[in-house]
């Protein structure tokens, strides 16, 4: 794997107005914000497969989004092979965007279901100018259809979304994602939808394809199991910040953060000799909207101590791969 930045993102801030009733609004109350990535930086390197994780509204999927200029950030920087993404103007932005697509996590909903899925994994080509006549992007779109494994490709190119299994769409939205030769993919939640027989083939498929099309995958799942299968590095995710990143096999033995304990925790072991203890937190996530003081994590979390109430804690190097925001040592005595 190259060490070379392919993208990298230095303090991205997402801030969504929250909505606000009529009685509210008529009332002058201030407007809120939800802190959906707070001063995120982020480095991937190119040909590297990146897993987020975290759970459900930690940012995962806004900082994927923001990544892409699929929405615009509220402050910081994003730098696709050191060009600075976030200055582009909308004839710039529309050619940068065939570097990078998206497999979106409900394949249905991202198909549009008046259109034969031939024409829909051909849009990129042509909103991209690609291919010299509609005969060579068609025969560029049968080719595609095969190598995700849609075989003959002539038997599927004009049909409907509707036709295809679940599994299926997936791997048209995959040929989608490639059919204009991206160097960077996101892939969000990419199986979650899928039947559990089925999501193995999808992972493979995608495995593969990176081989083939030397690609940089940025993964952003909540399935623990998959992202150790499939990734190289993993950044952890809470309530907006990355509290813990570092290269798979070092997250999953050697976890330094609480958060990041208590999500491995939580993975059964297929094993009935083996005691299933998962590390229970209390609590619910507080709301992005007024994230607490100091660590973010300190409300659940057991190893607490005084300055994590007060102290925000960057992220810190552990060893050369692996940082962490958590100063206090993990296995310390529970002290709140």
């Amino acid at each position: 794997m190259a060490s070379k930045s392919l993208l990298r993102a230095e303090n991205l801030v997402k801030h969504f107005k929250a909505q606000k009733s009529a009685i509210q609004s008529l009332s002058g109350v201030p407007d809120k914000f939800v802190k959906a990535t707070d001063d995120v930086s982020i480095d991937i390197r190119k040909g590297e497969i990146l897993s987020i994780v975290g759970e459900t509204g930690s940012g995962k999927t806004t900082l994927g989004r923001l990544l892409m200029r699929l929405l615009e950030p509220t402050s910081g920087k994003v730098y696709f092979e050191d060009n600075d993404v976030t200055t582009l103007k909308s004839s710039e932005l529309r050619q940068f965007r065939k570097n990078m697509h998206i497999v979106f996590q409900d394949p249905f909903a991202s198909l549009n279901p008046r259109i034969t899925i031939g024409d829909s994994v051909k849009l990129p080509l042509v909103a991209h100018d690609i291919g010299d006549s509609d005969d060579e992007r068609q025969d560029m779109v049968l080719n595609m259809l095969e190598k995700v494994g849609l075989s003959p490709a002539s038997q599927f190119v004009e049909k409907y979304p509707h036709e295809f299994s679940g599994g299926q769409r997936q791997r048209i939205g995959v040929a989608r994602a490639l059919i204009a030769n991206p160097k960077f993919i996101v892939a969000d939640e990419p199986v979650s939808s899928l039947d559990v027989s089925i999501r193995a083939q999808i992972l493979n498929l995608l495995v593969d394809l990176k081989a083939e099309f030397d690609l940089t995958y940025l993964i952003i799942s909540h399935d623990l199991n998959m992202v150790r299968y499939m990734s190289d590095r993993i950044a952890v995710m809470y309530l907006g910040k990355i509290v813990e990143i570092g290269d798979s096999e070092t997250i999953f033995n050697s976890p330094r953060h609480p958060y990041t304990r208590s999500l491995l925790s939580s993975i059964p072991v297929p094993d009935p000799d083996v005691k299933f203890e998962p590390m229970r937190l209390s609590g619910e996530m507080p709301s992005p909207i007024d994230p607490p003081s100091g660590c973010r994590f300190h409300t659940r979390c057991p190893f607490a101590v005084e300055s994590c109430y007060t102290d925000e804690p960057s992220l810190s190097k552990v060893n050369k791969e692996h940082f962490s925001a958590c100063p206090v040592d993990p296995l310390a005595k529970k002290t709140k």
